[in-house]
């Protein structure tokens, strides 16, 4: 015999909208705490929520933030990222300037990212919407809108924060971090430096995303000249700004730092987020991997902003990270083939570190 709650499930397939409305209401935060209730019937409560995305503002609203919740489950989690019209739904009111829900929508893209299948997202192509100025792959229209959507410039009911958390998933896959670093015909830019101004941005969620994207990037070692390159992605001063404080430095050192690391006011702070810090200690880890990486950054005085860092910020992450990193730029160099050895093991030791939490709401 049924329980209360399941039957209230079952109301969120009635007819009646305003049945629908109170029944879904009220599901939400039993999302959270009961969420085997949407899963009787071979997760045909699940089914309905899909549906639901498309209903009137509300009871779309509290669907998708139900679904966000539920897709913390793995079973829950493939059903949904493997239905092809939901997914064509989600891409196609995502976009849409007017789109109420579109945070929780980015919210949920967030979460289907995790499926490994998700990498088909880059394949997607839909038309956009003028406003947008993007062209018809979904990849960049995700691009787009986070760069041109922020604070609701385009959307002034979403700032597409999450959508970070997207790209940082998708870069884990090979060919996803090559369309990263590559120039995009339609507007002659490098996806990732639309990402690296957002390394010291107000938003936690953004700081965040963008953080994970680039250090994921980053294990694309043939694409390191163009990360350190002034003509290239230039990813060293986003790298470096948010992991320094007001602290002076020696004369001699601050004269040779990068000119955005200068005379930087007395009010400047570190990044609030320590496992922030990790990650950009360990992206510049990462682009040791070359010669030409550890020049530079013992060249540009890299060391004295790392021996700050581990005296100032209090986690044992970041100081872990932050030894490995000095480990580097102040051995000697090593004969190639062994320093071969050497890089495989440092690029193996970041990777294992890798971030796999689900959001949810």
């Amino acid at each position: 015999m049924p329980t209360e709650l399941e039957e209230l499930v079952g109301f969120i397939a009635h007819p009646n909208p305003q049945i629908r409305a109170v029944a879904i209401e009220n599901l939400v935060p039993f999302s959270e705490s009961e969420p085997s209730i949407f899963k009787t019937e071979e997760l045909k409560p699940v089914k309905h929520l899909k549906f639901l995305v498309r209903d009137i503002a509300n009871i779309a609203e509290h669907a998708l933030t139900i679904l966000i919740n539920l897709t913390g489950d793995q079973e829950i989690l493939e059903f949904v990222a493997t239905d092809e019209k939901f997914l064509e739904m989600v891409f196609s009111h995502i976009v849409h300037p007017e789109e109420p829900n579109a945070d929780l929508l980015a919210m949920l893209l967030a979460n289907l990212s995790k499926y490994e299948g998700s990498k088909a997202f880059f394949h997607r192509k839909q038309e956009a919407p003028s406003q947008l100025g993007s062209d018809d792959r979904v990849i960049n229209q995700l691009m787009d809108l986070f760069v041109k959507g922020q604070d609701g410039a385009y959307n002034k009911k979403a700032d597409f924060d999450y959508l970070a958390y997207v790209f940082a998933d998708l870069a884990k896959h090979t060919e996803i971090r090559q369309y990263f670093l590559a120039e995009q015909t339609y507007d002659n830019v490098i996806p990732l430096t639309k990402l690296k101004v957002f390394t010291e941005h107000k938003s936690d969620i953004r700081r965040k995303g963008v953080a994970n994207t680039i250090k994921n990037a980053a294990f694309e070692i043939p694409a390191h000249p163009s990360f350190l390159s002034e003509e290239g992605i230039d990813i060293l001063p986003y790298i470096l700004l948010p992991i320094t404080g007001n602290e002076e430095y020696d004369v001699d050192d601050s004269m040779d730092m990068l000119p955005d690391l200068q005379l930087l006011p007395p009010d400047k702070k570190r990044d609030s987020d320590t496992a922030n810090i990790q990650t950009y200690v360990e992206t510049l880890t990462l682009l040791t991997s070359t010669l030409e990486g550890r020049e530079l950054m013992r060249k540009v005085k890299v060391y004295p902003i790392i021996r700050e860092t581990h005296m100032r910020v209090n986690d044992e992450g970041v100081q872990e990270a932050c030894d490995r990193l000095v480990q580097v730029l102040m051995r000697d160099e090593a004969p190639a083939e062994t320093e071969e050895r050497v890089e495989e093991e440092r690029v193996k030791e970041i990777e294992a570190d890798e971030d796999d939490e689900l959001v949810e709401v």
